[in-house]
């Protein structure tokens, strides 16, 4: 098997969710006590999440060619970039390492759109749903439409998933607050769903019924998708 060099730490909780999912799928597939080879630069968030919001976007690149550098001395075969907002900066990971990395947005929309939907309702961080990287992404290489949810779904959004989901904290009124966003951005024309941020699983699930459409969950799905990479080689 080929060697993960994870990007973690961006929260360290949603990290954890990646090394679980990486490695129940390879024993599912290989069975016995296989697992996946990895190795994991963690960040300390907080360093990251003071450059997000004081748009020091250009430090945060730097400080990820660094760390994905550092992966392929360490031996790493390819980079898993594990959040979805620091996808915004991540340009130059591949010419900086020399490793391919292994993008969150498109086995999510892979899946999308063999399911056959052509309408995302997509819930993030504030950078990942107003900023165009994104969406642009999903509307350029997968002909998906996005909506997002209104100005003030959109704080809501990104506030519970830095004061609350970062931090491991899981309210039952935050839930119901994303479930009341989620009717919107169905109301609004969205046949499914993308949790684009790696924290939103914590706190809505994909098998969620109360949702009231097929969820997506980047997460999970990212985390399966580089089990499989790291099992077969192949980007």
């Amino acid at each position: 098997m080929k060697t993960l060099g994870l990007l973690g730490g961006m929260s360290w909780e949603s990290t954890v969710t990646y090394y679980q999912e990486i490695n129940r799928h390879v024993r599912a597939v290989k069975g016995g006590l296989h697992s996946s080879p990895c190795i994991v630069y963690s960040f300390d968030f907080a360093r990251v999440e003071a450059l997000q919001h004081a748009g020091r976007w250009d430090e945060a690149a730097v400080m990820l060619n660094e760390a994905a550098a550092a992966l392929q001395r360490a031996g790493a075969d390819a980079v898993v970039l594990c959040t979805n907002t620091m996808h915004f900066v991540s340009q130059g990971i591949e010419r900086t390492s020399g490793l391919p990395l292994l993008h969150i947005a498109d086995p999510t929309a892979e899946r999308i759109v063999k399911a056959g939907y052509t309408s995302v309702g997509l819930l993030g961080t504030g950078f990942t749903m107003e900023k165009d990287f994104y969406k642009s992404r999903l509307r350029d290489k997968f002909g998906l439409t996005v909506v997002i949810p209104d100005e003030a779904g959109r704080r809501a959004v990104h506030d519970i998933i830095y004061m609350e989901l970062c931090n491991g904290i899981i309210r039952e009124e935050s839930r119901e607050a994303y479930y009341n966003i989620i009717a919107a951005l169905e109301k609004a024309g969205a046949q499914c769903l993308i949790l684009g941020c790696t924290e939103i699983g914590l706190l809505v699930a994909e098998a969620d019924n109360r949702c009231g459409m097929p969820v997506f969950d980047t997460t999970k799905i990212h985390a399966v998708a580089a089990a499989e990479w790291a099992m077969d080689g192949k980007t």
